[in-house]
């Protein structure tokens, strides 16, 4: 007798422990919400963002642990920049190199033109000489015709006549000579300014690269988790860390058709977390499917095994999850109740309750 007492009793116990369990559910996930209502169940997500290494290298250290809340553009890990480092003093040693060519460059030009107006000078003598050497042999001439000089005279202011146009001749070759060295200087400077231009790039992209090697987070968030340790080689694009970003916090549910056709944006969902059951949080849809997928094992209950099914995002207020930041858990599952027909009522068991 004592026996079978005590296995009614545990019968009895187990029965309330399951009537209890049945209430709980059915006030925690009703159902025959009416026509105007529907639900599905899904996972807390978050945008999730990789930290990584833009160039291969080293990992030098590592900022920030597992669990750390981190601020956008906050230093979260360094990249060794030792041999950056060296290439940078390389080009800057270049860039101090090319403008010094530059500056000699220029101090070439200023050279040639001052050739260029003393030539220029001594094409104007020349002219002076020629203009006389010709008045001369004009006068000779005549002289000569009346007898009044002798032809050796003539002859002679012939030969500086001659020498005199020769001599303007080779002034003005000089002119042009020195024309064509102001060019080929002037082309020397653009030659320098390139090449002070390509010295001051490679300095501007070493730089970038070694502001690159010190890791930053895009956007504020939580630290996910560690993918690389320090003193670890990573290849271009090596990810370091992996972080959440709280403020875009969503579930992912599914509808068939006939239910999924009716959701229209920013629709109100009201999510209940199987780990915090006593609270119902308020979102929007964010996100509708424009094509049905075969329904996902995510997908439990039998009601809903449809063929076909449709994708929704109910996206958390991003202003609610900055004061309960650090509350927020990704990954837990929970049910989505979403409002189809805006003029029904939600009900008791469906009122907002966020925590304090």
């Amino acid at each position: 007798m004592t026996q079978r007492t005590t296995w009614i009793v545990r019968l009895a116990m187990t029965a309330a422990l399951v009537a209890a369990a049945a209430a709980a559910w059915y006030l925690l996930h009703p159902n025959g919400l009416g026509d105007g209502f529907a639900s599905g169940n899904g996972r807390i997500e978050a945008t999730e963002v990789d930290v990584a290494s833009k160039l291969g290298g080293r990992i030098a250290s590592i900022e920030v642990d597992e669990g750390d809340f981190v601020e956008a553009q906050q230093l979260v890990a360094r990249m060794d920049t030792q041999v950056l480092d060296a290439q940078l003093a390389q080009a800057q040693a270049q860039l101090r190199q090319a403008q010094n060519g530059q500056l000699t460059a220029g101090a070439v030009v200023n050279l040639r033109e001052s050739e260029k107006t003393t030539a220029e000078a001594v094409v104007r003598q020349r002219q002076a000489e020629l203009v006389a050497a010709e008045k001369r042999f004009a006068r000779t001439r005549v002289l000569v015709k009346r007898d009044a000089m002798a032809q050796q005279q003539l002859d002679d202011d012939l030969a500086r006549l001659q020498s005199a146009q020769a001599a303007l001749a080779a002034a003005q070759s000089q002119v042009s000579s020195t024309v064509a060295g102001i060019a080929a200087a002037q082309s020397q400077v653009i030659e320098a300014e390139s090449a002070v231009e390509a010295a001051r790039a490679s300095v501007t992209r070493l730089q970038v690269d070694i502001d690159d090697s010190q890791l930053r987070a895009p956007r504020a968030g939580r630290v996910q988790y560690r993918v690389s340790q320090p003193g670890e080689v990573l290849a271009a694009g090596g990810k370091v860390l992996n972080l959440v970003d709280l403020t875009d916090v969503y579930m992912t549910f599914f509808l068939p058709e006939r239910q999924a056709g009716r959701v229209a944006l920013d629709s109100e969902v009201r999510l209940v977390i199987d780990a915090a059951p006593q609270y119902v949080i308020p979102a929007k849809v964010s996100y509708v499917a424009s094509v049905a997928q075969f329904t996902p094992k995510t997908v439990e209950t039998a009601s809903e095994r449809e063929k076909l099914m449709f994708r929704i995002k109910a996206r958390i207020d991003p202003q609610l999850l900055e004061r309960h930041l650090h509350q927020v858990k990704t990954g837990v599952p929970g049910m989505a109740y979403l409002r189809l027909d805006p003029a029904v009522e939600w009900p008791e068991q469906l009122a907002i309750k966020v925590p304090q």
